[in-house]
């Protein structure tokens, strides 16, 4: 995309499609409009897709053929992780290291229980085989034997396996035989072959071997889904998708089908994407953005208007060491199902009533209770409420789930449940929050919560009572957030390779030219390398560590101006900097061509009040509420508490101790008024 590409495309028709784990949301921009849509989500997910994409555009009266661009978040990846439904998957290591996905590192899932297991390794034994090999950190010792791969090959091709991943010893540091094994292979076997090189060029085995299997065994289902739905989006003149990864940043089709592990978590960084784009942390600390789903929420951080990331990641207890979001999920949303534990405890989550039959209320056939029916008996979500601007509810069933939850339990009826399951709720949500703020050393209060997703708004401010934070920003588009954030994202890519030098006798000149490899690799995927933002960085430690931090490396490395921003970097992190030798550890690239967040109008108008409706606030007992229709409300309109803004994708709920305010662009902003829930 040029300068003037992105210019123009405030006034081009875009649209962006997230999938989740119960909707699929949907965010057109349209001149300036925006156009938003809610559908369930479909098993296969692109049926869903396309349903979406037709909604909204019978809602902006176009045709699909008109939109000019696509992006899209997905949970294919993901998907098959947890429920392991990915690809038969082998392994081709160094001999004598084929346990390594299996032993992996001494920590305990659980340090008290005797009894804790492992999740089992993606590769069983029988699928990891053995090449006669052997590269050290120097170099290759022993070179590969290329007839001992084909008959490897051979025995691959017997075992039906879809996919390969080949990670042999400290081919970070020298990929030859790991390049010769690989290519062999793929002349071989008429399947996917993924080499830790390309996936992974850095040090730590179990790491590098895991992140690898995992690219492998979802390939085969990344390739399936985004090749069918390129196919169907350039049948109906869409323009084929770019896929969100889970850096924060989008890429063509073709990158993510060779670089199927970027995909996971796609849709909660693309929800954190929108949250930085819509909402200005000019004057805190920070923003806490806490994304509730269907099926799980979703918290992160975002500081100086960037969403942090990391490398240090794990799925059902699978480390993937790519650059990603920095996300914390819990199996609690609007459709997790509660229920009462062998100690008669109220539970909620992690499993989901999904969007097939989703929660009672929604009248397909679910029985079991959620926490949408809790919202529902509380008040929060009425009887004439449209889900998605379509779905009615039934409040009769989630009463009745309710009340056997709480015979279950032992409650006072089904109002008692209610108000147990939202409390349960959002204990759950609250501990999350503290866990990247208090846990990591900063003070929630320092921080404004961003909420967004289908129930997240609607659970907000209580848990704002809880972290005694003071402001809560709902963004225009909250409902279809991570979908709005996809039209706003950057194309971003990113490149690793470990060195493993003492800062102080490291050679500028050799880093130099490990970073000319790197930022030759980020720009060999970017769309307009031109246009490309070139950042560089260091992950570093001090001597002896077992971690590292990454900080910042200018166009020129200067050893001096590395150390200081790593001794800073420590003593924020840890409270401490120490006067000991640095080592760098790992060189990092990423490019980024900017994209460009769409033009939206609000204007509000007409009468925002419809009505009023009993509802059950913690601490302030029933009352009645206000009920408006947020997108009739103008810039600059207050809404005093106890009130509920109602929109066709989510519902704000703003309890006694609230007040909320309309900014220009539509965003609401809500503070506490006066009482202490907290």
């Amino acid at each position: 995309m040029t300068s003037d590409d992105r210019t123009a495309a405030n006034g081009a028709t875009r649209i962006g499609v997230d999938v989740g784990g119960t909707f699929t949301d949907v965010a057109l921009s349209i001149d300036d409009r925006l156009v938003t849509a809610k559908v369930p989500s479909t098993d296969p997910q692109h049926v869903g897709v396309l349903e979406g994409i037709d909604k909204a555009c019978d809602r902006a009266d176009i045709d699909p053929g008109e939109i000019d661009g696509f992006a899209h978040a997905m949970t294919v990846s993901v998907n098959a992780l947890l429920e392991r439904g990915g690809a038969t998957t082998a392994l081709v290591t160094t001999a004598g290291f084929r346990d390594v996905l299996e032993i992996g590192r001494q920590d305990r899932p659980d340090l008290y229980d005797l009894e804790a297991a492992k999740p089992e390794p993606l590769v069983p034994r029988d699928r990891r085989l053995e090449v006669d090999e052997r590269t050290t950190t120097e170099g290759v010792e022993r070179s590969v034997d290329e007839r001992e791969v084909r008959d490897l090959a051979a025995t691959l091709r017997e075992r039906d396996v879809e996919a390969v991943a080949v990670c042999l010893l400290h081919a970070y540091a020298d990929p030859e035989n790991e390049r010769v094994v690989a290519e062999t292979l793929r002349e071989e076997l008429a399947v996917p072959v993924s080499a830790s090189h390309e996936v992974l060029a850095e040090f730590r085995e179990f790491e590098r071997t895991s992140t690898t299997a995992v690219d492998a065994y979802v390939r085969p289902a990344i390739d399936r889904y985004v090749g069918r739905l390129v196919d169907e989006a350039d049948a109906a003149g869409i323009p084929a998708p770019r896929i969100m990864q889970a850096n924060g940043g989008i890429a063509d089709p073709e990158t993510v089908r060779d670089h199927a592990v970027t995909t996971t978590l796609s849709g909660p960084a693309a929800g954190v994407v929108g949250a930085a784009a819509t909402v200005d942390d000019a004057d805190v600390e920070g923003l806490v953005t806490f994304d509730m789903g269907g099926t799980s929420s979703d918290v992160s951080l975002v500081r100086d208007g960037r969403a942090e990331r990391t490398t240090d990641a794990e799925i059902d207890g699978l480390p993937i060491r790519t650059p990603m979001v920095d996300v914390n999920t819990v199996g609690a949303g609007g459709g997790s199902i509660a229920w009462v534990d062998s100690g008669g405890a109220l539970r909620v989550g992690p499993e989901s009533s999904g969007a097939d039959p989703g929660p009672a209320c929604y009248g397909r056939g679910g029985t079991r209770p959620t926490v949408t029916d809790a919202n529902v008996v509380l008040g929060y979500i009425g009887p004439e409420t449209a889900l998605g601007g379509e779905m009615t509810l039934d409040v009769a069933a989630a009463r009745e789930a309710l009340e056997r939850l709480a015979d279950e339990a032992g409650l006072d009826g089904a109002l008692e449940a209610a108000r147990g399951v939202y409390r349960v709720a959002n204990a759950t949500m609250t501990r999350t929050i503290r866990s990247v703020t208090v846990e990591r050393g900063h003070d929630p209060r320092e921080f404004a919560l961003v909420a967004f997703g289908g129930a997240g708004p609607m659970h907000a401010a209580a848990l704002a009572d809880s972290l005694s934070v003071d402001r809560v920003v709902v963004p225009r588009p909250s409902g279809v957030l991570s979908a709005y954030g996809l039209l706003a994202a950057d194309e971003s890519y990113d490149a690793v390779r470990t060195v493993g030098v003492g800062l102080e006798g490291a050679a500028p000149a050799d880093l130099e030219a490990v970073y000319d490899d790197l930022v030759a690799d980020v720009l060999a995927d970017a769309s307009d390398p031109d246009a490309a933002r070139i950042e560089r960085a260091a992950d570093c430690r001090y001597a002896g560590q077992s971690f590292e931090l990454t900080v910042a490396v200018g166009d020129e490395f200067d050893a001096a101006a590395v150390a200081d921003r790593f001794h800073d970097a420590h003593e924020r992190t840890y409270g401490y900097a120490m006067d000991e030798s640095i080592e760098v550890v790992n060189l990092r690239a990423t490019a980024t061509v900017p994209g460009s967040e769409p033009t939206i109008r609000h204007e509000g108008g007409g009468d925002a009040r419809i009505g009023t409706r009993e509802a059950h606030f913690p601490g302030s007992g029933a009352g009645d509420a206000a009920v408006y229709d947020r997108d009739r409300l103008p810039a600059g309109a207050s809404v005093a508490g106890p009130a509920i803004l109602e929109q066709a994708e989510s519902t704000t709920v703003v309890p006694p101790n609230w007040a909320g305010r309309i900014l220009a662009d539509g965003t609401l902003v809500m503070t506490r008024t006066e009482g202490d829930e907290r």
